[in-house]
């Protein structure tokens, strides 16, 4: 594993907004960063303008490297951050495999689980590098968290989780990556964070929905606080620490996914509390809303364990167009009473 030096070699796969600002934060740090895109034309518009494609037109340092190489982005690097699209992250972890380094700790930022397998993210890459690099033991971690990039870009105070099987890496990631404007906790359960970063697009999507229909924050809060319920009941029948679900990678990440504009889950699901078709809602958005990649797998597994998941599922009947978004509202509220916890009342 590579050494906690205090400028390390850091390849970004992705060009998006959140991978360009996690770059631009590596540099600001003082790491040497190559970021890739699949895409001569991003890297010639990126090299023009230096600037990050989001609103305010955050800057882009000039240190930064560009490439469409992935040999390039990969070859003796420290650390590779993964930040593309659920659907490409083993294709890309394939394409990066014959180019890295033994020692190489990799990141991913992506959050996604991939249907019909129900691997997480970094299970996704380590196996692509296994499989194709008998010679690499693949260290991973997840990296999770309320970051949306319009803030990272910025420069706005983030607090986030760096979470692998290895403390080793774990630390290693916080130690690189910590400074001035992003804080980096540990820990052990990468299931567990992974599995709240994939759910909680979903329950945003559930959101999202509820807003367009016309409903307020008591609508809100109900389907957080319940959606995190379904959440820690699907982790805790997969062996997930019950802490998880109280810090940043399941609370924080579901508040601020649920709750922000710059929630790309949550824009789309309020097309679709309006009645806007699904392919119209994600091309309004104008990106990946990872929720809509994740909700097929969600269920599965939900249905694999025995655990019920009623926002998930009326989400799923909602983009499905099986259902209208009134009628879901009506089934969630009209299902069996319950109490709310595991307490109960003497007999």
């Amino acid at each position: 594993m590579a050494e906690a030096v205090r400028c390390a070699r850091v390849g970004v796969l992705g060009s998006g907004a959140w991978g360009l600002a996690l770059a631009r934060l590596f540099s600001n740090e003082g790491h040497d960063v190559v970021v890739w895109s699949e895409s001569e034309q991003v890297v010639e518009h990126l090299e023009a303008t230096r600037t990050i494609p989001l609103p305010g037109d955050p800057d882009l340092p000039a240190k930064i490297a560009l490439t469409t190489s992935v040999e390039e982005a990969v070859a003796e690097k420290d650390v590779v951050v993964f930040v593309t699209s659920s659907r490409f992250v083993r294709s890309m972890a394939a394409a990066a495999a014959p180019y890295l380094r033994p020692d190489t700790v990799l990141v991913c930022a992506t959050k996604g689980l991939e249907e019909g397998t129900f691997d997480t993210m970094t299970e996704v890459i380590a196996g692509e590098v296994a499989r194709l690099r008998p010679d690499v033991e693949p260290v991973t971690v997840a990296l999770s968290g309320p970051s949306h990039a319009e803030e990272v870009a910025f420069d706005m105070p983030t607090c986030i989780v760096a979470a692998s099987h290895s403390e080793e890496a774990a630390l290693l990631v916080q130690r690189l990556f910590s400074g001035d404007v992003l804080r980096v906790y540990t820990s052990a359960d990468i299931h567990g964070v992974e599995l709240c970063g994939a759910i909680k697009n979903v329950i945003a999507l559930a959101c999202g929905i509820a807003r367009g229909l016309g409903f307020g924050d008591n609508s809100s809060a109900a389907l957080i606080t319940r959606g995190l319920a379904e959440m820690r009941r699907l982790g805790t029948a997969l062996g997930c620490d019950q802490e998880t679900f109280f810090g940043l990678a399941c609370t924080g990440d579901l508040v601020v996914t649920a709750g922000s504009l710059h929630s790309r889950n949550l824009r789309c699901g309020r097309m679709l509390g309006e009645g806007v078709p699904v392919d119209e809602a994600v091309a309004k958005v104008g990106a990946v809303v990872e929720g809509l990649n994740a909700l097929p797998a969600v269920l599965e597994l939900a249905a694999h364990c025995g655990v019920e998941m009623p926002i998930c599922e009326m989400v799923d009947l909602v983009v499905s167009g099986k259902i209208a978004p009134e009628e879901a509202t009506g089934l969630l509220m009209g299902r069996e009473l319950k109490p709310e916890g595991p307490a109960a009342y003497e007999a």
